[in-house]
């Protein structure tokens, strides 16, 4: 689309918008069932679309994607109301007799910009909070995962007329002539330098933003750890999607008493997990595209490389690979790897580990596995991180009942459950004041006697 085709359009939503009909909560409800009862419909295509884009098996697709929306879904038809309601606080002396309350409100229309490697969640799960708050949405999926994009599209023809919800396709021109425009709100999912941009073109018109970015995630393995199910947990985590999550574990620290028998546990369950010869199971997946092969497979150094290391530049495979004798001068530490290379650091004090891991910038997750509950939680307080787990991987995202979101250079603003309908809603404060009082005390001339007043009322 042209920069007049999506002007029009935006004007088009902020027309509809001011017609309040999504301020109705009978409104909002019909419209996540009517998505919910669309993606359940289009749940094989929807399959199909990933495997075609990121070469995911059907029971993947659907445990980190498709299930996740509608559990989304059904999370915000059961609460909705209740996140809507006013919500009635203490009202001071001072302003006797009132009644004051919080009320939410929608911010109006939202651009949402989702990216490639969870193409159908990252841009449905957003929606849903946006929607669930009374907001339209302009959405753009990736140009990277065009597959999933056209069905995403499609669901969206189906559900919802381009007044209420409307899907913008294409590349760098589309996305620059979106972030162009005047939205309520832009909520981003993607790298850091492409979200300096959204932030600088934001601040034009003074928008708010939340930023979902990444960063280089550390994993901790400590001396007490359980080192089977650290390494069976962590396999899962880093090799999941090919590393191509934005909460992998980028990089693992394991104490220097413990890293061999950890890394043999690694080897044992990449075996494991994605059998002998992992280029050739359907089930593991494919890198985006060939610029990201190529640049993933020069962030491997062949003299480090412990386990896997090939490539099959024909289907964009990389095999799970382990990396021994890693320093934080390395190339691979030099950037998020968002690939199938796992880095292997040690260390001897944790307490030098967490100076050194809040010098860098700051990750969106972090994980430590150990048994001594004093470490996990020496590290979990002092280090600075979006969220992540003791003893696993990757869960903190799947629940509705949490935050996801990054911190510093990882992002802003968090979503999920209540606090993305608080993310694309404005809270507004309201003192209801009735009229058959009015305290003379305020108004001028001061007396001494309003002195006295004003301190025992304030105090």
């Amino acid at each position: 689309m042209n920069q007049n085709e999506i002007h029009d359009l935006v004007e088009k939503q902020r027309s509809y918008f001011f017609k309040n009909e999504t301020l109705n909560i009978d409104f909002r409800i019909q419209c996540l069932k009517k998505l919910k009862n669309c993606i359940r419909d289009h749940e094989e295509e929807i399959s199909r679309a990933i495997a075609a884009d990121l070469g995911k098996s059907n029971f993947e697709s659907y445990m980190c994607e498709t299930g996740l929306v509608l559990s989304e879904i059904s999370y915000m038809l059961k609460h909705i109301r209740g996140f809507s309601r006013e919500k009635r606080v203490h009202t001071p002396l001072a302003q006797f007799h009132s009644r004051s309350f919080t009320k939410p409100g929608p911010y109006g229309v939202v651009l949402i910009m989702s990216p490639w490697n969870y193409p159908f969640l990252l841009s449905i799960d957003p929606l849903v909070d946006a929607l669930a708050a009374g907001n339209t949405v302009i959405l753009k999926p990736s140009a990277y995962s065009p597959c999933t994009s056209a069905v995403i599209s499609r669901i969206i023809r189906e559900c919802f007329s381009e007044e209420v919800v409307a899907v913008v396709t294409g590349g760098r021109e589309e996305n620059t002539n979106l972030l162009n425009e005047h939205f309520d709100y832009i909520f981003f999912t993607g790298s850091q330098m492409v979200g300096k941009e959204v932030m600088k073109k934001a601040s034009a018109h003074l928008t708010p933003v939340t930023l979902e970015l990444g960063g280089k995630s550390p994993c901790i393995i400590d001396a007490s750890a359980n080192l089977k199910l650290a390494a069976r947990r962590v396999v899962f985590g880093k090799y999941l999607n090919c590393g191509q999550t934005c909460v992998a574990p980028d990089y693992i620290c394991c104490h220097s008493s413990v890293k061999d028998k950890f890394l043999e546990e690694v080897k044992k369950q990449i075996q494991l997990q994605f059998g002998a010869q992992p280029l050739k199971n359907p089930d593991y997946g494919k890198i985006i595209n060939e610029k990201h092969f190529q640049r993933i497979s020069g962030l491997m150094d062949e003299t480090k490389v412990i386990f896997g290391g090939h490539t099959d530049s024909e289907t964009l495979r990389i095999e799970p690979t382990v990396m021994d004798h890693v320093t934080f001068d390395d190339k691979v530490m030099q950037e998020e790897i968002f690939g199938p290379i796992m880095p292997v650091l040690t260390y001897d004090s944790l307490d030098e580990l967490i100076r050194q891991i809040n010098s860098m910038p700051h990750p969106l997750a972090l994980y430590i596995f150990s048994d001594d509950r004093t470490a996990a939680r020496k590290v979990t307080s002092r280090c600075q991180f979006g969220g992540g787990c003791v003893n696993d991987t990757i869960i903190h995202l799947a629940t509705s009942e949490m935050p996801f979101g990054g911190f510093g250079e990882s992002g802003m603003g968090g979503y999920h459950g209540k606090e993305g309908f608080n993310t694309f809603s404005h809270s507004k404060s309201i003192v209801d004041k009735k009229t058959w009082l009015d305290l003379p005390m305020r108004y001028q001339p001061y007396r001494s006697l309003n002195n006295k007043l004003i301190h025992f009322f304030l105090k």
